[in-house]
């Protein structure tokens, strides 16, 4: 091969191996995005339950405490 033709491929191949990447960095910012959806939705409903424990366990010392009386 020539210089020129090795030039030429190699050329060809980085933009090849760019676009790649540019896909890949795409698919990758999907993904974490998901993964934050996902990972926001766990949070909300570990607090959501965390409350509704905390009020039965408090309501619940409440209503002995006034049994006990």
């Amino acid at each position: 091969m020539h210089r020129v033709e090795l030039r030429e491929l190699n050329d060809l191949n980085f933009a090849r191996f760019g676009a790649l990447i540019a896909e890949f960095r795409s698919e990758v910012r999907t993904e974490l995005a998901r993964l934050e959806t996902r990972i926001e939705r766990t949070r909300a409903d570990l607090i959501k339950w965390s409350f509704v424990f905390w009020v039965g366990a408090v309501g619940s010392i409440a209503l002995l405490a006034g049994i006990l009386k």
